[in-house]
């Protein structure tokens, strides 16, 4: 007997421009220092990782914080790299594993977030796509890129 496996979304198979559709996620903390040499001081520093997912290339940028800010500041720094992106797809994030209240007051703490990014995005004209909750098997692709990327720093 064979395992069966499912077939892989359209947008995974068929060629197009690199970064066209893509998937972001976060990996850190890092420690980053300004400037090299003794008594220079850290900050905690995050790597935003945006993967084509028809070409499997990898886009690395680095970003201060979590805030919408910092990452609307990433993001147009990689589309102005990497050109338009039509869909970007990511996961609901580990911040929402916890007890109910703890969800619900993370969840209006993100929503300003999320608002403030749909709307650079739409302004854009990219379109965001979340996982499903509980199915981080979606979102292998970008998992394995954190994974190397990881391996490799």
């Amino acid at each position: 007997m064979y395992q069966k496996l499912g077939n892989l979304p359209e947008f995974r198979t068929r060629p197009s421009r690199p970064f066209l559709k893509a998937g972001v996620d976060y990996a850190g903390p890092y420690n980053i220092r300004a400037s090299p040499g003794r008594g220079q001081k850290t900050y905690k520093g995050y790597i935003a990782l945006f993967i084509c997912l028809s070409t499997h290339s990898v886009h690395l940028e680095l970003v201060s914080g979590y805030s919408s800010k910092e990452f609307i500041a990433a993001f147009r720094r990689f589309t102005s790299r990497r050109g338009f992106c039509s869909d970007i797809y990511s996961d609901r994030g580990t911040t929402f594993v916890g007890a109910d209240k703890e969800l619900r007051e993370l969840f209006e703490k993100s929503t300003a977030f999320i608002d403030t990014v749909f709307r650079t995005l739409v302004a854009e004209g990219t379109n965001w796509h979340f996982n499903p909750p509980a199915a981080p098997h979606f979102g292998g692709i970008w998992e394995a890129a954190v994974k190397s990327a990881k391996h490799h720093l």
